[in-house]
């Protein structure tokens, strides 16, 4: 029991630090000094910087692809099958399964998200090397199923597309506190995670089914 509670503190200081600051800027002195353990504890328990940031993103993706398994396997969703599922079913699971993620603080997802994007914008290649050994064949079903929906996309379009999504998903669950307080300052209004997500859902297939680029006309 006492190392679990240790191995919590030290990934409980650790995801809020990296996401402050990024992985690069955040020592792993920074994190036992606000964890309040020694710096022998991430050593005897990670092994390594590098360790311990994979540890923190297996401690989202890993519930994260168990709630999208199951969610699947509830519609009955199979690579096997020919025709797709909705892209909007699609979307809602992901989006509704990333507010299901059990997190230590209330807001872990938003964090979650923040380290999603440093995973993109800083130099972590074992880290990517990581998410794609563990963790991408659920994410690889998601962009078949995307791919079966969308024949009209040229490959390049699709991967855009699809990175517009990530990108506008990771923006919100990363902002949707502030964003909720700025929304009930100026507009007297209230919002919850669950309602975003309903008004997120239907912007997103937009962007994922309209009408394909004219790259002749553009040019």
């Amino acid at each position: 029991m006492a190392q679990s509670v240790t191995v919590d503190k030290i990934l409980d200081a650790a995801e809020i630090l990296f996401a402050e600051k990024g992985f690069s800027e955040t020592s792993l002195r920074m994190i036992t000094s606000n964890a309040g353990v020694n710096l022998a504890a991430v050593n005897y328990h990670f092994g390594s910087k590098n360790a311990l940031i994979q540890a923190i993103f297996s401690r989202f993706l890993g519930p994260l692809t168990t709630l999208m398994e199951q969610g699947m396997a509830e519609k009955g969703w199979s690579q096997k099958d020919e025709n797709a599922p909705l892209l909007e079913d699609i979307l809602k699971l992901y989006t509704r399964s990333l507010l299901k993620i059990p997190t230590s603080h209330p807001n872990g997802v938003s964090v979650f998200m923040r380290l999603m994007g440093l995973a993109y914008t800083q130099s972590q290649g074992h880290l990517r090397r990581y998410l794609e050994d563990e963790y991408s064949r659920i994410f690889r079903l998601l962009m078949h199923f995307v791919k079966q929906s969308t024949p009209n996309l040229s490959t390049a379009e699709r991967f855009w597309r699809i990175q517009f999504t990530m990108g506008s998903v990771a923006f919100t669950m990363s902002s949707i506190q502030p964003l909720t307080e700025i929304l009930e300052d100026s507009k007297k209004a209230q919002a919850n995670p669950e309602q975003v997500v309903n008004f997120l859902v239907p912007y997103l297939l937009a962007g994922l089914t309209s009408e394909p680029v004219d790259a002749v006309a553009i040019n």
